[in-house]
């Protein structure tokens, strides 16, 4: 209840802040690729319940495109490519957190079919509300260039980038506590907005619980 409670609190607060650089990034969008300004898509939430997540438009609509993204993807637009360098194409999930589908801070939400892939580690990973950001995003800040050095981006995925994800999902939620997700939002802060390079926390140097 306090975690919930804090996720109301943040994201509220938050919207207003950026509320005017809400505005500026749908204009950019809009203006460099035209409608819609917003992507959806069906991600597996809390008790394998599916929501729709939100983010800015990064990509050029393209029926039939790859599930994953590599750096070197030609759907990328101009804006888009800053948008995701910075991750603020994920800002309007402050509104799935405020709908309850998300948190600030838990495993990466992931689409239906990965999610069966994996059902067996998914069914605790899902006992809590999936996040903006996690343990993944500050360890895999760079995914997208590794999977375009991959000779198979799908397969490497799948086979490699997927699974460590999964891990680091297990690991937040065996270590979870309030200063965990402290340590997570400000190392996300810094590999996003600063050059500094953050490694991402090991059991050693993980808050305790």
């Amino acid at each position: 209840m306090l975690k919930r409670t804090i996720d109301i609190a943040f994201a509220a607060t938050l919207l207003v802040l950026f509320a005017p650089l809400l505005v500026f990034m749908a204009a950019a969008v809009l203006l460099d690729s035209g409608w819609p300004v917003f992507f959806s898509q069906v991600r597996v939430g809390r008790h394998f319940r599916n929501f729709h997540i939100y983010k800015f438009r990064s990509m050029r609509p393209a029926p039939g495109g790859a599930a994953i993204t590599a750096s070197s993807d030609p759907r990328i637009t101009r804006i888009g490519r800053l948008l995701r360098a910075t991750k603020l194409d994920e800002l309007p999930q402050l509104w799935n957190v405020l709908r309850g589908d998300m948190s600030l801070v838990g495993p990466r939400p992931e689409i239906p079919r990965y999610v069966e892939a994996f059902r067996q580690r998914y069914a605790h990973i899902l006992d809590v509300r999936p996040g903006i950001t996690d343990l993944a995003s500050i360890r895999f800040r760079n995914e997208e260039q590794v999977l375009a050095g991959a000779a198979d981006a799908l397969r490497a995925y799948e086979e490699t980038v997927l699974p460590a994800k999964l891990d680091l999902a297990d690991e937040y939620i065996h270590r979870h506590s309030f200063l965990l997700d402290c340590s997570i939002l400000w190392r996300t802060f810094r590999v996003c907005f600063t050059s500094t390079e953050v490694p991402c926390p090991s059991n050693n140097t993980l808050p305790k619980s």
